[in-house]
């Protein structure tokens, strides 16, 4: 189902023009820049946001694409316009999806031992790695019923959040990560998602909290950091890894433009030697 803007019924209740402006005044786009952009004039980009003309579906196509949105919605605006949807939504166990899905699972386990996974709009876990699932040892199995969801594993008080050493900041990193989702796609079920983690409670910082751990002669007691890391206690170890995510570039499919590959990559020679002694 498309993500409507909050107070409409259907992808059709206002037509496409008050969308499209909707769209566009998000972007902080002005009607001129915009018009520059999909090499129109100002004054036909005025009156399709306020119905005096009905845009071709190729104008509807070429306005969403220089507004950035999102496959998914780019589908709600033609079902608006009055046109077919242009995009499908294929179900990720498609035969016609094989190639790519062997492909993403051939790509997280050559990462290996270090984490990557796969997630779709909703943050729900489509695939992972043994890496991952390593650090996910001592999770309770009520949080690991699928789908996973790998916000909720990481802030649940249950979950990762009582092993994150910098819990405070990865939690920000995260949220503000999410926001920035929702800017974007506009989607209530992930505004629900934000709302459920974001008051799960967050426990004082404890004696030296956010100051670095040392972990043996391997680690230094000072590491200079290239970005915000998240630090996890593992087996009595504490890991550092900052994080990655990769999308696919000009999707044609709802279900793929959704997908993201998470990697961690660690952060210190600490954290990469003991990563590298799993495949022993």
């Amino acid at each position: 189902m498309s993500t409507l803007l909050p107070g409409t019924t259907s992808p059709t209740a206002e037509g496409v023009g008050p969308l499209l402006r909707a769209w566009r005044e998000q972007r902080r786009v002005s009607q001129l820049e915009l018009a520059l952009r999909a090499d129109s004039s100002s004054r036909h980009i005025s009156f399709i946001e306020t119905g005096r003309s009905r845009p071709s579906e190729r104008m509807v196509l070429r306005l969403a694409e220089h507004l950035d949105v999102p496959v998914r919605e780019r589908n709600a605006l033609l079902l608006a316009a009055g046109y077919a949807p242009r995009f499908p939504e294929t179900p990720l166990d498609d035969p016609a999806l094989d190639a790519l899905r062997e492909g993403i699972e051939r790509l997280i386990a050559g990462y290996e031992p270090y984490p990557a996974l796969v997630v779709n709009a909703m943050y729900d876990v489509v695939s992972a790695n043994r890496g991952v699932m390593r650090l996910f040892d001592g999770v309770p199995e009520s949080l690991l019923v699928p789908p996973l969801n790998a916000v909720r594993l990481t802030l649940h008080p249950r979950g990762l959040a009582s092993r994150i050493r910098n819990l405070r900041e990865w939690r920000g990193h995260l949220l503000e990560q999410m926001e920035r989702q929702i800017a974007l796609r506009r989607s209530a079920p992930l505004r629900a998602l934000y709302e459920e983690v974001a008051a799960f409670p967050v426990p004082e910082p404890g004696p030296g909290e956010g100051a670095e751990d040392t972990d043996g002669p391997e680690r230094s007691a000072s590491v200079a950091y290239f970005a915000l890391p998240m630090r996890i206690e593992h087996e009595g170890r504490i890991l550092s890894f900052v994080s990655s995510v990769s999308t696919f570039n000009t999707p044609m499919d709802v279900t793929v433009a959704e997908l993201a590959v998470e990697t961690l990559l660690p952060a210190d020679p600490a954290t990469a030697k003991y990563l590298q002694s799993w495949l022993s």
